[in-house]
């Protein structure tokens, strides 16, 4: 016998749907209560349950489509009954057949101690306190109508505050007798929202909490069984029995914004351990999740997204397989973090250096007799230093597991250094305390401990910015990548003279390309760009630091 599965009712001024996801397929069995397609409406994204069972017969939707309540969905050609049926008709057709069973089990057994009385009342459901300064809410969803039978823990509405997104669960068992708001509506906290007729049990005195269960041993041996008089095992009849409770293996038990949740993180909802009642799963389920898969991803994943299997080179021509050193792991997966992570901004600037390159060269032999160097590298970690005071958002860090900003007291610049074995980014501390000399001196010392591996994990930690400076070496402009935790990092490439036009004529001027990366999250690109001008113009006028600074 064929039966259509047809789109039921999805509420009100709900007409139509946009299919997502055809679950199943021709030839599929398919049992009562499983989902069989997804869909989404202008307010949920929903999986739809079948109210059929047996094998698919036919499908008349695809993903795409836009489908109407009452069109059909599919069609299936019932199974359980007529086989059922069959079986009984061909054991009573058999022949007489005597068949030895051993059967042992505990089976439990409910013994109330005392009769019951059931007393039916209609209560007002009224809004539940949704937490501090919260006195109204959006109805997102009504989950039930008058005549559904509700129980305790079930969920009854989705709602939005200006905080969270909310399911709200009966208290009461009982059944429907009126819905007093809809979607859209914004009911207060404390105003009724249905109202419901319960049916509670009233003990009579003496009567125990909870029914007295006792285990006996059911012991039945060499039982004879004749088929040709119509007797089968009772437990072989339930296989077929229509009145069986379904084997519920589709939807997930989770709310349509939960099921959107876990879409948008690309996460199959059925892997989640829901926390909540009947295993429930809840948005911090999701979270949760989502969670431990990264903190538990293998090291191949560094970037949250699986690596491809490579090709065999070998194939193409000679190879040589080197294993990635200490330095080279490190390095590949803080940047993979941090950029994976991070949303990156580069703002760009050039800073007219003509005057202040002259003045290094000048003031650079009396460094050198302090055991250093002074180069563009060195002023620039004296500019930036003043530049996060008057910016302190630059000198930040973001917890987002506790949302916070954290902004740091201190000031200590990071300086990249290429090294044979890769890159390291030493950190000088306390720069603020610091002038150019002993700037100029650290620097060296620290880029030499780097370089012969000598270097420990305390001076590599603790940077409030890092400069990268690709300018010995040629180029542009880049785009460096942010060393996490940080929320900046400031590129310096190779200067060169370049034709400036000023007072009514071009003049070469030596100027330096900087780029600086940002963190989008709590850097504005006004506040970057804002930022760079104030590094560029203290460069090409160094008085600024002492007339500005504290």
């Amino acid at each position: 016998m064929s039966k259509e599965f047809k789109l039921p009712e999805l509420g009100e001024n709900i007409d139509s749907a946009d299919v997502l996801n055809v679950l199943v397929s021709v030839g599929d069995k398919i049992e009562l209560e499983q989902s069989v397609i997804e869909i989404e409406t202008d307010k949920a994204t929903i999986e739809v349950p079948t109210t059929v069972s047996g094998v698919v017969k036919e499908l008349s939707v695809k993903p795409g489509d836009n489908v109407k309540v009452g069109q059909t969905i599919l069609i299936v050609e019932e199974t359980g009954k007529q086989e059922s049926d069959s079986i009984k008709k061909e054991i009573k057709q058999s022949k007489s057949v005597e068949t030895k069973i051993k059967i042992e089990n505990k089976v439990k057994v409910e013994k109330p101690d005392k009769p019951t009385k059931v007393k039916e009342e209609i209560i007002d459901y009224m809004l539940p306190e949704l937490g501090e300064n919260i006195d109204f809410a959006d109805i997102l969803s009504v989950l039930v109508k008058k005549g559904d039978n509700v129980v305790v823990d079930q969920l009854l509405l989705e709602i939005e505050t200006d905080k969270a997104t909310i399911e709200v669960p009966s208290t009461v068992n009982g059944t429907i007798e009126k819905v007093l708001v809809k979607e859209g509506d914004k009911p207060n906290v404390g105003d009724v929202i249905f109202r419901i007729k319960t049916s509670d049990v009233v003990k009579e005195p003496g009567q125990t909490d909870n029914k007295k269960i006792e285990e006996e041993t059911v012991k039945k041996e060499e039982t004879k069984i004749d088929p040709s008089k119509g007797e089968i095992e009772e437990s072989r009849i339930g296989e077929f029995d229509d009145h069986q409770p379904p084997i519920t293996r589709g939807a997930a038990p989770a709310a349509p914004s939960v099921r959107l949740l876990a879409r948008e993180l690309g996460v199959e909802i059925r892997k989640v351990q829901g926390t909540g009642q009947a295993s429930r799963i809840s948005i911090a389920d999701v979270k949760a999740y989502v969670k431990s898969l990264n903190e538990n991803r293998p090291a191949a994943i560094v970037t949250g997204i699986p690596q491809k299997k490579l090709p065999d080179f070998t194939k193409y021509g000679e190879v040589e397989n080197v294993p990635m050193s200490k330095i080279r792991k490190v390095t590949a997966a803080q940047l993979s973090y941090a950029w994976s992570t991070i949303p990156h901004v580069t703002q760009f600037d050039k800073a007219d250096i003509t005057l202040l390159e002259k003045e290094r060269k000048t003031l650079n032999p009396k460094v050198k007799e302090a055991g250093g160097k002074l180069t563009i590298t060195s002023i620039l970690i004296k500019v930036l230093t003043e530049a996060l005071k008057k910016f302190p958002t630059f000198n930040s860090s973001i917890d987002m597991e506790k949302q916070e900003i954290i902004y740091k007291k201190y000031y200590n610049i990071g300086i990249a250094v290429d090294t044979e074995n890769g890159l390291m980014v030493p950190v000088i501390k306390n720069t603020d305390t610091k002038n150019l000399t002993e700037l100029s001196v650290v620097m060296g010392q620290l880029a030499e401990k780097a370089r012969e591996r000598k270097i420990s994990l305390e001076e590599l930690q603790g940077g409030s910015i890092t400069i990268t400076n690709l300018g010995g070496i040629g180029g542009t402009s880049f785009t460096p990548i942010i060393n996490s935790p940080e929320v900046a990092i400031l590129g310096v490439s190779r200067g060169r003279h370049e034709p400036i036009y000023k007072d009514g004529k071009f003049n070469p001027r030596l100027m330096l390309p900087l780029s600086l990366s940002y963190d989008h999250r709590i850097i504005d690109g006004a506040d970057a760009a804002r930022f760079l001008r104030w590094v560029c113009e203290t460069l090409e006028d160094p008085m600024k630091i002492l007339i500005e600074s504290n």
